[in-house]
């Protein structure tokens, strides 16, 4: 993981929960919720663990030395305690909330340096074992969590009739040929 792939993963990030809030907003309530046998049952429950998992991957990332104005950032955004806590009872609440933290994402990853890539991290895994991993390999995981769940997240909309389109990585990769 380098600076400029954590940016692009941010980039990414962001530009698929878009098109996934899109699909989904396009779906009735009952769809959104129908537990479709997936890992978290429903769509509207997936797409709740993304964001989770993003909320305390963040939090933990703010306890690196160099993370000050990520802490300040996300000092009214919640710490969950588990994996399914729900953080917003309606989609257009969840919506907020994931743009709330695609903007933080996206500012965080700009800030990045190598330095603090090949540094370690100490955090606290939700059993509450001490664990201390290289940061970059951290960062790396949690975009893989991300994509991870909303390619369950995109199945579970193609299931309920809705289309995402192209979900690849290199859709939003620039290109470097001239135009």
């Amino acid at each position: 993981m380098t600076p400029d792939t954590a940016t692009l993963m941010a980039h990414y990030n962001h530009h698929m929960n878009i098109r996934l809030y899109q699909a989904a907003g396009r779906l009735p309530t009952l769809e959104l919720h129908r537990n479709r046998g997936a890992f978290f049952g429903s769509l509207f429950s997936t797409l709740n663990h993304i964001a989770v998992g993003d909320s305390v991957w963040l939090h933990r990332f703010a306890a690196h030395p160099q993370a000050g104005a990520l802490r300040a950032a996300l000092a009214e955004v919640p710490h969950p305690t588990s994996l399914q806590q729900p953080l917003a009872d309606s989609l257009p609440a969840l919506h907020r909330y994931r743009e709330r933290l695609d903007r933080l994402i996206v500012d965080w990853a700009d800030t990045l340096t190598e330095a603090q890539l090949t540094a370690p991290l100490s955090y606290r895994n939700m059993a509450g074992q001490p664990q201390c991993k290289r940061f970059a390999h951290l960062v790396q995981h949690f975009f893989n969590h991300q994509t991870h769940h909303r390619g369950q997240a995109s199945t579970l909309l193609y299931q309920a009739g809705e289309d995402v389109g192209v979900t690849d990585l290199v859709a939003v990769v620039p290109d470097l040929l001239p135009s």
